[in-house]
């Protein structure tokens, strides 16, 4: 199943590193704290790299410039 591209380039920039920043502080914590912001870093990183947001697509945003 393809998914319609929904993320410009400045999003996914920024998705991966607010993604490479969150792995990086769970790494670093503990507990519950800890899986929450790798799974968070993990969410951002899939969409960072798929150029796919589910949540846009509810909302009906689309910030990717190019049709596809």
């Amino acid at each position: 199943m393809k998914f319609k591209v929904n993320e410009g380039p400045a999003d996914r920039i920024v998705r991966a590193v607010i993604a490479v920043g969150l792995v990086i502080g769970g790494i670093f914590s503990t507990g519950v704290l800890q899986v929450v912001l790798i799974a968070a870093g993990a969410v951002l990183g899939v969409t960072a790299i798929t150029g796919f947001c589910g949540l846009y697509a509810l909302l009906g945003i689309n910030t990717c410039s190019t049709k596809s």
